[in-house]
């Protein structure tokens, strides 16, 4: 899907999760930890979200009464040294270094910006991607879908609203909002939530939604 009109991006800017980073080995290992098999803990998730639930709920589901913070405190606690729920080089996307080249090459300004705590910072650090700057929402104090987060993107894009592109998997905390804000937003067909949103008729509202992020490139000369 492409838009009919002619745009002038200046800055794109980047979801992490399944945007970025294949979250797969993440929920394996959450899976793991709940003690439930690999396809029941997926398929629990599809459910849940295929309902518009929270992701949440598919946890609370395997295990009632689920708390993330006391979880994840538990976890942490247990096995300091492992990745746990966090994420390393080896579960960026194939697509993600090429593509980030590519934009930089072009001349444009790029970005990261997602919802992550304060860990996921410096973890995409170590990772020297080619991108401007690298932004947590745990670090900015404010979360998508809030207008504020966007407006922090703008400030830190440098760039006017129209000027920019958000990338996101996700209908309700990244292309609604980013439209709302007056910027452009691309919707990546993948991940738990990017294929089920690319289904919705909301996904009209995305300026194009892409299978990779290798499209992004031309997508943004030939929109010029």
């Amino acid at each position: 899907m492409l838009t009919s009109f002619f745009v002038t991006i200046r800055s794109v800017v980047l979801d992490v999760g399944e945007t970025l980073v294949d979250e797969t080995r993440i929920f394996g290992r959450w899976a793991d930890r709940l003690g439930v098999p690999h396809l029941a803990f997926f398929g629990v998730i599809g459910g849940v979200l295929a309902e518009g639930r929270q992701l949440m709920d598919a946890f609370a589901i395997i295990k009632p009464g689920f708390d993330l913070a006391t979880e994840s405190a538990a976890w942490r606690a247990e096995e300091p040294d492992l990745l746990r729920e966090n994420f390393g080089a080896a579960d960026l996307y194939a697509d993600v270094r090429p593509a980030l080249t590519a934009l930089r090459d072009a001349g444009l300004g790029v970005l990261i910006a997602g919802n992550q705590p304060l860990e996921a910072g410096p973890a995409l650090e170590a990772m020297e991607l080619p991108v401007d700057a690298i932004h947590v929402s745990e670090a900015w104090g404010v979360a998508k879908p809030d207008p504020a987060f966007f407006e922090r993107v703008r400030v830190e894009a440098g760039s006017e609203p129209e000027e920019i592109l958000y990338v996101g998997d996700r209908l309700d905390n990244d292309i609604v909002p980013a439209k709302a804000a007056g910027m452009h937003a691309a919707l990546i067909r993948r991940g738990m939530w990017g294929y089920l949103h690319a289904e919705r008729p909301e996904a009209e509202r995305a300026d194009v939604v892409i299978d990779s992020l290798a499209e992004l490139p031309a997508w943004i000369k030939n929109s010029a």
